[in-house]
């Protein structure tokens, strides 16, 4: 057990700096036969209020890339589906300014964007993109100027039947749009706090049980 303390501060260094270099994408989902809402929050309410308690068919996980999701292929529904996106990524101080979201989806029953918490587009029609982004009424879509930190973006939609699958993608300044994905190279400028305090914590105890071992010689 000796090398307890480097394993610990291993696991810690993990932890941290896990998802430096890319976004996390979670997709929950749950059985939902409501029709179109009138809002933005209505939608997201609607949604939260399925995924709580997903049932067969639908679930909770993680995902590498963001480019023809359905819930059939994650959990075996292929209709009545409350669907919920969350993607958490980091805007580096060099690309922090005007950003650009477009999300495709396969939302019968319409569906909503959200940046921060804070409503970029909802749409209460039938949400068809079909592979491409030609008709700007068939998808979700929005901008925003980004400081240097974590963001979330957020989607909500429902689908009556036969779900189609979905993209999200972002376009930081003047750049191309690119699917948020495990390699998307987006980097969080500032960790939170609590990240610093594990790694300084792992260091401490490294420091104390090296100074033991030194003062164990003696």
């Amino acid at each position: 057990m000796k090398n307890l303390p480097k394993i610990a501060l291993s696991l810690i260094a993990v932890g941290v700096f896990a998802h430096a270099n890319a976004s996390t994408i979670t997709v929950s989902t749950g059985y939902s036969n409501a029709g179109a809402q009138a809002s933005a929050a209505a939608y997201q309410s609607v949604v939260n209020a399925a995924v709580a308690t997903p049932g067969a068919g639908y679930g909770t996980t993680t995902i590498a890339s963001y480019n023809n999701v359905t819930n059939s292929s994650l959990f075996g529904s292929g209709s009545n589906v409350a669907f919920k996106s969350v993607i958490n990524f980091g805007v580096s101080a060099a690309n922090a300014g005007a950003w650009s979201f477009r999300s495709g989806v396969d939302f019968g029953n319409g569906g909503a964007l959200f940046l921060d918490g804070v409503a970029l587009d909802f749409k209460s029609s039938d949400l068809w993109w079909a592979g491409n982004y030609n008709s700007s009424s068939q998808f979700l879509a929005g901008s925003s100027t980004l400081s240097a930190g974590n963001h979330t973006l957020s989607i909500f939609g429902l689908e009556g039947c036969c779900d189609g699958g979905q993209q999200v993608q972002f376009k930081a300044g003047n750049g191309n749009f690119t699917s948020f994905s495990s390699t998307d190279g987006l980097v969080s400028a500032v960790p939170e706090p609590t990240t610093y305090a594990m790694l300084l914590i792992g260091l401490g105890l490294l420091g104390f049980t090296a100074r033991r071992k030194q003062e164990a010689k003696f």
